[in-house]
């Protein structure tokens, strides 16, 4: 007997209520399960093809708008819904802001189990296209095709591609043309870049046989216009160095020309050693009057135009006096640190990243700075016990990775018992689920959300622990 073919359910005249995580629509009406869409914006009417039923909710795709929403606008990039990266760029920008607040007090009122604090109003972007200053592209042999090249049935041979891995699909790689993330100087050096890459015929990287010359571009650019670029090859060659040679000749204004082999299964180059082809292997960033060097491997905020005023809310949180002692645990390249330093007594980032340490100790001598002391380790095994020769903090500021604290660190920053601790965060439900484990000793004071990424549904949020 051959399969039983599943049942095609389409569930019709859905209205899609609101905006659920990771940037899905949702339907949501009581005593019935809740539908969860991509690419759907609340307020429109639609049928949904059902592709997952679960007990508690279905998931789907939609196949026919009755209604359009009010707070639907047309996005600008020729690759949305493709791409996946701007996945609101469909939704005005005013809208967009209204979930991303409602998403954040969500979570820590459901999540975090917190209410009776000062919400302050999300600080909106005053760019809301070119405002990213780091973008990586991948190179592909095997471009992801669309239904309507597929519907022509032409026969393509070219199937090379430079941009961004389709959604859930990591072996297939969406070539990208024009992409308004990043100030449009990237999309001359991307399209170049792949353009000559073809006429020297390096091979594209495939990515299931793990094989080819060239492999991934990563582009950084500053607000201070100036430009960084890292070419991951898989091995170098006469080829690859000529398309190093074009590039610089046909961009004078890129200031970093680094390059990199990399022979491992990811793209990752934090293990790997970066080679300057031509320029400095640096960038210089400016933000409030201090100048930052940004290496290959360093961690910045993705959104220059928006770290100042992100900082500015910590700074405002920190109610600075001018004696304090501050603990900016996984400090990254010294920019908080540096920030608040001619307010206090003193500050010590800790940092797991020893070029990160490097470069903040860079950054504090460019700045002329001398009341902060980096050191390199990972935070749990650093804060668990006091510092030598130094007391206890009056404040501790923390931006970890999306996963959020680890335990040991939420007990070890307890005993070291700061008056106040600053949660910065790109992930407001890992930063709802740590405010509970503070929640005997601190109380939450106030938040407040910024949108660091327009056309998506990331956002960055700050809280205010008081210990009680």
């Amino acid at each position: 007997m051959g399969r039983k073919k599943k049942k095609n359910i389409v569930l019709e005249n859905i209205e899609l209520t609101g905006a659920g995580s990771l940037g899905k629509s949702i339907s949501k009406k009581e005593g019935e399960k809740i539908i969860f869409t991509k690419n759907g914006v609340p307020g429109d009417i639609v049928d949904i093809r059902v592709r997952k039923k679960r007990k508690s909710f279905i998931e789907g795709d939609i196949i026919k708008i009755h209604k359009y929403s009010s707070k639907r606008t047309d996005p600008k990039c020729s690759h949305f819904e493709l791409c996946g990266g701007c996945s609101w760029q469909n939704m005005s920008y005013k809208d967009q802001l209204i979930y991303k607040d409602a998403e954040v007090t969500e979570n820590l009122n459901r999540i975090g189990k917190t209410d009776k604090y000062l919400k302050l109003p999300i600080v909106k972007s005053d760019k809301i296209y070119y405002y990213r200053n780091k973008m990586e592209f991948s190179f592909s042999n095997s471009r992801w095709i669309t239904e309507n090249e597929i519907k022509k049935g032409d026969n393509i041979e070219n199937k090379n591609a430079l941009g961004f891995h389709k959604s859930g699909m990591w072996s297939k790689v969406v070539d990208i043309e024009k992409c308004y993330l990043q100030a449009n100087i990237s999309n001359k050096i991307r399209n170049y870049i792949k353009s000559k890459a073809q006429e020297l015929n390096l091979e594209f990287f495939d990515l299931v046989k793990q094989q080819g010359d060239i492999r991934n571009l990563m582009i950084r650019s500053t607000t201070t216009k100036e430009i960084m670029i890292l070419i991951q090859f898989y091995k170098f060659s006469k080829k690859t160095e000529k398309l190093l040679y074009f590039v610089k000749n046909e961009f004078p204004e890129i200031n970093s020309i680094l390059y990199v082999i990399n022979k491992k299964s990811n793209d990752t180059i934090y293990d790997l050693d970066i080679k300057c082809y031509s320029g400095v292997d640096y960038i210089t960033e400016k933000i409030n009057n201090l100048s930052f060097k940004i290496l290959a491997k360093s961690f910045f905020q993705t959104n220059s135009y928006q770290t100042d005023k992100l900082y500015k809310i910590v700074k405002r949180f920190s109610d600075l006096k001018g004696d304090e002692l501050i603990y900016d645990l996984y400090c990254g390249i010294g920019t908080i640190s540096l920030f608040l330093a001619n307010n206090v007594k003193k500050v010590i980032g800790i940092e797991t990243v020893g070029d990160a340490i490097i470069s903040a100790e860079s950054n504090a001598k460019l700045n002329n700075i001398s009341n902060c002391k980096f050191i390199k380790g990972d935070v749990k095994d650093i804060i668990n016990k006091p510092i030598k020769n130094y007391e206890n903090p009056d404040i501790i500021i923390v931006d970890p990775p999306r996963n959020g604290l680890d335990k040991s660190v939420i007990d070890s920053i307890i005993k070291l018992s700061p008056k106040k601790i600053i949660y910065v965060s790109c992930n407001s439900s890992t930063q709802a689920r740590d405010i509970i484990d503070f929640k005997k000793f601190y109380k939450l004071k106030t938040t407040q959300a910024i949108d660091m990424f327009p056309q998506t549904y990331h956002v960055e949020n700050v809280v205010l622990l008081e210990k009680i």
